[in-house]
């Protein structure tokens, strides 16, 4: 079972994702991690990020590797522990602009695809074109939103120390970075066409949660039936599993 969360930032995703993951004991994958993850060794190698050619240049370099335990999941560069700096202010601001570089995304992408195939049992894979782009087949696609003033509030609220910022100034730069991950030529962050689209404004985080295990076990059901042998009536898949409709 393979399950694509897409949406803008501050409609939930990691939190849902890993919570549905833990539940269902899937495996977890934060592509926003990796993005940020190879925005950070451009900044700490000096590699000009408004430098497209640059950034090409540089996108097969660094090794970096995804944790998808979704209790405690992990992110390395150059096997570094990344997953303190990568959120860091600089790192933010300049992620859109090192993601829309094609090397990086088809760099990235790749590796998105590995670990997917790669994971025992199922995982959740969350980010902005994965239903669209990096796995256009998964099992169940699914599109968070929330109204802006929602997002900004949460993402505010996650904002600790120097980092933190008011509302209005969180707000601002999500709608900048929406502007910017929707419009690009690669890979734009945009709804697939066979998602389910869920809209968290007024949903608490076990609400939302509750939402999604309802939908993969509705998958997972509709997946089995697919996947039962051709020429069998729906009373013979009965009485196979012990069960005799009537």
């Amino acid at each position: 079972m393979i399950v694509a969360i897409d949406g803008p930032s501050g409609t939930g995703k990691s939190s849902t994702s890993k919570s549905v993951a833990a539940a269902l004991g899937l495996s977890y994958l934060d592509t926003g991690a990796q993005y940020r993850a190879i925005t950070w060794w451009m900044l700490s190698n000096g590699v000009p990020v408004d430098d497209q050619a640059a950034v090409a240049a540089a996108a097969g370099k660094p090794v970096i590797v995804s944790g998808t335990d979704p209790a405690a999941p992990t992110i390395a560069v150059d096997g570094a522990d990344a997953s303190v700096p990568i959120r860091t202010e600089e790192v933010t601001a300049a992620v859109s602009a090192v993601s829309a570089v094609p090397e990086v995304r088809t760099r990235i992408t790749a590796l998105q695809r590995s670990i997917a195939a790669e994971a025992a049992g199922g995982i959740v894979v969350e980010g902005r074109d994965i239903g669209t782009t990096v796995l256009p087949d998964a099992d169940l696609k699914i599109f968070l939103t929330a109204s802006p003033e929602a997002r900004a509030a949460r993402r505010s609220g996650e904002l600790k120390g120097k980092e933190a910022t008011d509302v209005s100034a969180t707000r601002e730069a999500l709608i900048k970075r929406d502007a910017a991950d929707s419009g690009r030529k690669t890979s734009p962050l945009k709804k697939a066409d066979d998602a389910v689209e869920v809209d968290t404004t007024e949903l608490t985080l076990e609400q939302v949660v509750e939402c999604v295990v309802t939908l993969v076990d509705e998958a997972v059901a509709a997946k089995a039936g697919r996947d039962a042998p051709a020429g069998r009536t729906d009373g013979e898949k009965d009485e196979k599993a012990g069960q005799i409709s009537p």
